[in-house]
């Protein structure tokens, strides 16, 4: 159990919080690029309780504002796309990518006042499929090397989900190894050939079976946790029997995101973008390391399950997440059928909208959680400090950060840690897109 005050600590995304200002240290997901992909590519963003708008000007240039016109904070997110900005309908104040104020329409010929108002602007950059925005202090910071931003665009996939609860339980399930064995656990083993773009449904490197089958008949994980330089590493054994042990290798990278395998050939980067303290964000990039991605079979799939233009959940608690007590008697172990990400909603928005710690009692198979909210922590008091958080920060060390490392994979007892690696780096050698340095690794 934590207090309550640590829990507030930990959760508070807004401007002025300790984890509002660490947050805003790191670039933040804060769009799909297919979202402004419609005739008028203006789109409202809310992102750490703030509100912004960020449009594509003629020119093809990205720009996020702060949402409130600076004349009199009428909303630039129904503003007119013209002569070279966004420009405010309430007076016709036009601002370009960088805020900077280019018309004052309304004012008199000969007028300097549009010299003297700017609108504050944000750093964004576009990496595969997502634009990311740069909502803090000073510089940006370098973008790590993973393998979702090394990828071209032939092999990534980006989408994204809402989920109606605290970014923190929402990351807090995707380092949690054991869950997967229950939570995720299928009665029946599906077709091999239908597992395409579904995580738990292919088989592991370097076996037969397949991972719903390894999930719930080794429901004991031993797990194991490493500090890195980009967050921590967690491994989950599995001993199938003396001679062979599962090894699934999963990443946190500091401070938001997961990187896990979802079959043998791809993997899954998922940030967890707070809108504010009661909702969150899943954004995701989909990387296939052999073959391009079947970007159109991904999203009709997502589809299924999400609606737009707001990537809202058809499933939830409005209508239970479709439960059915006789799928979970005899297909599922939630009854909510087969989308994991179904699954998780569940799980972290049943916690209530920002969970209350002090009523938890973590397991050892929590260690990766625990271990996490000291990373944050370490963060907060450094920030207090004036010092900036120690992850992901250095401008030349960042940029050298590949992968990470992730994989399911069956190895001998015995050699199970080179065994993981080796078979890593001949997935990543193997990959068209690959530079020696990641199949070196």
């Amino acid at each position: 159990m934590i207090s309550a005050e640590m829990n507030e600590r930990l959760t508070r995304v807004g401007p002025g919080t300790p984890g509002g200002r660490v947050l805003r240290q790191y670039w933040q997901p804060i769009a799909l690029v297919d979202e402004l992909e419609e005739k008028r590519p203006v789109r409202a963003v809310r992102a750490l309780g703030q509100d912004f708008v960020l449009f594509r000007d003629e020119q093809g240039r990205l720009g996020l504002l702060d949402r409130d016109c600076p004349h009199r904070n009428a909303d630039l997110a129904f503003g007119r796309l013209e002569d070279g900005g966004l420009r405010c309908p309430f007076h016709g104040w036009l601002f370009d990518t960088q805020g900077k104020c280019l018309d004052t329409p309304a004012e008199p010929e000969g007028s300097t006042l549009c010299t003297r108002i700017r609108q504050r602007s944000y750093p964004v950059e576009l990496r595969s499929g997502i634009v990311f925005a740069f909502l803090g202090e000073g510089a940006a910071p370098p973008f790590p090397a993973l393998d979702c931003f090394t990828a071209p665009d032939t092999h990534v996939f980006a989408f994204k989900g809402l989920i109606s609860c605290n970014w923190l339980q929402a990351l807090e399930v995707g380092i949690d190894p054991a869950h997967a064995s229950f939570l995720h656990r299928f009665f029946e083993d599906g077709d091999a050939s239908e597992a395409y773009g579904k995580q738990f449904r292919a088989t592991s490197d370097g076996s037969d079976l397949p991972m719903t089958y390894v999930l719930r008949e080794y429901a004991r994980p031993r797990i194991e946790v490493e500090n890195t330089d980009f967050g921590l590493r967690v491994t989950a054994l599995r001993t199938i029997n003396d001679a062979t042990t599962h090894v699934r290798v999963t990443n946190l990278v500091f401070p938001q995101a997961f990187v896990i395998p979802m079959s043998a050939e791809m993997t899954i980067t998922q940030w967890h973008m707070p809108v504010d303290d009661t909702h969150t964000y899943w954004v995701a990039i989909f990387t296939s390391f052999s073959k391009p991605v079947d970007k159109a079979q991904m999203r009709a799939q997502r589809l299924e399950s999400y609606s737009l233009p707001d990537y809202l959940p058809k499933l939830g608690r409005h209508n239970d997440y479709g439960f059915d007590p006789e799928e979970q008697a005899t297909e599922t172990y939630t009854g909510m059928g087969e989308d994991i990400n179904v699954h998780d909603q569940w799980a972290v928005e049943s916690q209530g909208a920002i969970q209350d710690r002090t009523r938890e009692n973590l397991a050892s198979s929590d260690k990766a959680i625990a271990a996490n909210r000291r990373l944050l922590l370490r963060a907060m008091a450094a920030m207090e400090e004036g010092r900036a958080p120690a992850l992901m920060q250095d401008a030349e060390a960042t940029p050298r950060i590949i992968g990470p490392a992730t994989i399911d994979t069956m190895a001998p007892t015995a050699e199970w840690e080179s065994r993981w690696r080796e078979a890593v780096a001949r997935r990543r050698g193997a990959a068209p897109w690959a530079p020696p340095a990641l199949a070196a690794e």
